[in-house]
């Protein structure tokens, strides 16, 4: 296990570098392509040149691509010193360089980002794990009935209608209609009570389309699971039906369910862009989009890299919980 797990990790360092490399390299050619330099985001475009090459030089802009892709990685490990003359200004390990808007360092304004995109995700998940599987079982033993037709067709609608469209019947409905709910975050550490009612929405709008996903793959899985060898043996013991079901084969069940939540979870903490903004949560996601919308670089491969690190975490540690759901799972 340790070994596996030490290749595992080299695996997971490689990989980060590469997406390193490669958001880098867009960051690099994007200028390129579209004939601007990154120097005038800072600066303005009505800046004289000689500013222009002042900013050119204390980025680092005026080095070769090899050397500047080696001070990016520095600056993340060791923090980063960019210089002008006297004027030294130190950006703190991780350093993912400065906003062009704001000016801001990158990483700070990241982990200022995280609490909102990670109270979303965490309520989310909860709220579709648990109610997408319970519902896919009670499908899947309650087969070709009403009831199994009904949470179906509710699955299907879920997977179809998308985010900006239930997030903004339930904003006009509950929100600006009803006035049932608030639609202001609130730190948790502030309020609790209120935290937890400003974010209901998001969670519940989140939830009826991750939980349709896993309503229809619970059911399809334990009707399969249920025709095994296995457990007709169970059966045939004498075993009690709520023994076979919830001993034998959800258990069996559990590890695409596992698969699938581990890279939602870490998808989700990169971003849940379509929720954020559509319930205007300054997370991670909103902060992408108005990156994006910007063309502030910086921020935006701040947020690639974050997303891809915890994307890249979740599948590292779904793979370690494989031995635990399911005993055929053998690690090598």
């Amino acid at each position: 296990m340790l070994v596996y797990l030490i290749r595992r990790l080299v695996n997971v360092a490689v990989l980060l570098l590469v997406v390193s490399a490669i958001t880098f390299g867009i960051f690099f050619m994007v200028p390129k392509l579209t004939g601007s330099d990154p120097a005038l985001y800072y600066v303005g475009k009505i800046a004289d040149k000689a500013a222009v090459e002042g900013i050119r030089h204390k980025m680092g802009l005026d080095k070769p691509i090899i050397e500047q892709y080696g001070l990016f990685l520095k600056g993340i490990f060791a923090g980063r010193d960019y210089s002008q003359g006297a004027d030294i200004t130190h950006c703190a390990a991780p350093c993912l360089g400065y906003s062009f808007k704001t000016e801001q360092e990158v990483w700070p304004l990241l982990l200022n980002r995280l609490p909102v995109t990670a109270s979303l995700a965490a309520g989310a998940s909860v709220l579709w794990l648990v109610l997408g599987t319970a519902t896919g079982v009670v499908s899947a033993l309650r087969r070709r009935t009403v009831l199994d037709r009904v949470t179906m067709v509710t699955a299907l609608a879920g997977v179809s209608l998308p985010i900006y469209f239930t997030g903004l019947l339930v904003l006009s409905v509950f929100v600006h209609t009803l006035g049932w709910f608030p639609n202001d975050y609130v730190a948790i550490t502030d309020d609790p009570v209120a935290w937890a009612q400003n974010l209901i929405l998001p969670w519940i709008t989140l939830a009826f389309l991750y939980a349709a996903t896993y309503a229809r793959l619970t059911r399809a899985t334990l009707l399969e699971v249920l025709g095994e060898d296995y457990i007709r043996t169970a059966r045939a013991k004498g075993l009690k039906e709520r023994t076979v079901i919830g001993k034998h084969a959800l258990r069996s069940t559990m590890t695409p369910i596992l698969t699938i939540f581990g890279l939602d979870i870490g998808a989700l903490i990169g971003g849940a862009v379509l929720t954020e903004s559509t319930f205007n949560l300054r997370g991670l996601g909103y902060e992408a989009v108005q990156a994006i919308a910007q063309s502030d670089l910086p921020v935006i491969m701040g947020v690639t890299l974050f997303a891809a690190f915890f994307i890249v975490m979740a599948n590292l540690l779904v793979d370690l919980l494989y031995a635990v759901v399911d005993p055929r799972v053998r690690i090598g």
